[in-house]
C-alpha cells in the first residue's frame, strides 16, 4: 500500500504594514518648506504695498511735513482737488462713460458672441482672425482716424465720442470671452426650451442668460475699468474742463514748473477708490468668468 506524500508547505508571504501616515509635525520631502513661500509672498506684499502707503502719507499729512507717518492727519488736499480742481466734475463724468461703456460693450458683446457661438457662417473664421487681430493694434493709431470721424459728426468735446471710443476698443475682446462662455452651455437646453413652446430669443433669456452672469460680469468689469483709466480718447476728443475725465484731470494737477504732490496723491486716491471697490464686490464672478471664457467650447 503506497503512502501519498503530503504537498510541501508553502510559508504564507509576509504581508508588510503600511507605511506610516504623516503627521502635522513631519513634512513630505517633496513639499517645499514654509518660509520658502511665505518669504517670496512677503517681499511681493511689501513691494507692492509701499508705493499706496507713501501716496496715502502726500495725501493724509499737511504740506510741507517730511514726516514718515501722516499724524497730525489732514483732509485739505482731498477738499482742495475736489472743489478747487473740479474733481466732483471730473468724476461724475469718469462715472457716465465708465457706466455707458459697461452697458454698451456687454449688449452688443452678447449679442455678436450668441452669434459667433452658435450660428455658422461663410466667413466666421476669417470674421475672428479679424477680431483677434484687432487686439495688437494699439489705441494710438485709432486716434487720428477717430477724431476725423468724429469732427464730421460734430462729435468734438462731447462725452459721446469717448463712450463710442471705448465701446470700440472693448468690443473684440469682450465678443470672443462671451462666445467662448456661450460654447460652455449646452445647446441641449436650448433645444429643450424650443420644445416647451419658447422662441429662440425667450429661450436664451429664460435658459442661457441667468448662466452667463459670471461672464458678462467679468466683461462689463474689464470695460468699465479700462474706459476709467484710459487717459487718450478723452484728452484728445474734449476739450472743455468741465466735460474732462479723472485721468485727464490727474494731468492737470502736473505742471512743467511745479507739482503738487499732497493733491496729486489725494486725486490718485479718489481715481482708485471706486476701482478697487468694484473690484472686491465682484472678484468671485470676475475670477469664474475670465477663466470660463478663456477655455474653448
Amino acid at each position: 500500500m503506497s503512502i501519498k506524500e503530503a504537498p510541501p508547505v508553502v510559508p504564507a508571504a509576509r504581508q508588510t504594514p503600511p507605511p506610516p501616515r504623516p503627521t502635522g509635525k513631519h513634512r513630505a520631502w517633496d513639499e517645499a518648506p514654509r518660509w520658502q513661500i511665505y518669504l517670496p509672498l512677503g517681499i511681493y506684499l511689501l513691494f507692492t504695498l509701499i508705493p499706496f502707503y507713501w501716496i496715502l502719507l502726500f495725501a493724509l499729512r499737511p504740506a510741507g511735513s517730511t514726516s514718515l507717518v501722516p499724524w497730525p492727519m489732514t483732509f485739505d488736499h482731498f477738499e482742495k482737488v475736489w472743489n478747487e480742481r473740479s474733481f466732483g466734475t471730473y468724476f461724475q463724468n469718469s462715472v457716465l462713460v465708465g457706466v455707458a461703456t459697461l452697458v454698451m460693450t456687454t449688449v452688443v458683446a452678447l449679442a455678436g458672441g450668441y452669434a459667433l457661438a452658435r450660428f455658422d457662417f461663410k466667413i466666421k473664421r476669417a470674421f475672428m482672425l479679424a477680431l483677434l487681430c484687432s487686439q495688437f493694434v494699439p489705441g494710438a493709431l485709432l486716434l487720428v482716424p477717430l477724431f476725423e470721424i468724429f469732427a464730421e459728426l460734430q462729435m468734438i468735446n462731447s462725452l459721446v465720442s469717448v463712450i463710442l471710443a471705448e465701446t470700440v476698443f472693448q468690443l473684440p475682446l469682450s465678443m470672443i470671452l462671451i462666445s467662448n462662455f456661450i460654447k460652455n452651455v449646452p445647446y441641449s437646453l436650448e433645444e429643450a426650451a424650443w420644445v416647451d413652446g419658447c422662441g429662440r430669443m425667450r429661450a436664451f433669456r429664460v435658459v442661457v442668460l441667468p448662466l452667463l452672469r459670471p461672464g458678462l460680469i467679468a466683461v462689463g468689469s474689464f470695460a468699465f475699468v479700462h474706459s476709467w483709466n484710459h487717459f487718450l480718447f478723452a484728452l484728445m476728443f474734449l476739450n472743455n474742463q468741465d466735460k474732462q475725465t479723472i485721468p485727464v484731470g490727474l494731468n492737470t494737477l502736473m505742471s512743467a514748473d511745479s507739482v503738487d504732490l499732497g493733491a496729486l496723491a489725494a486725486g490718485g486716491i479718489i481715481a482708485a477708490v471706486p476701482v478697487v471697490l468694484v473690484f472686491a464686490f465682484i472678484q468671485k464672478w470676475l475670477i469664474t468668468g475670465f477663466s470660463a471664457g478663456a477655455v474653448k467650447g
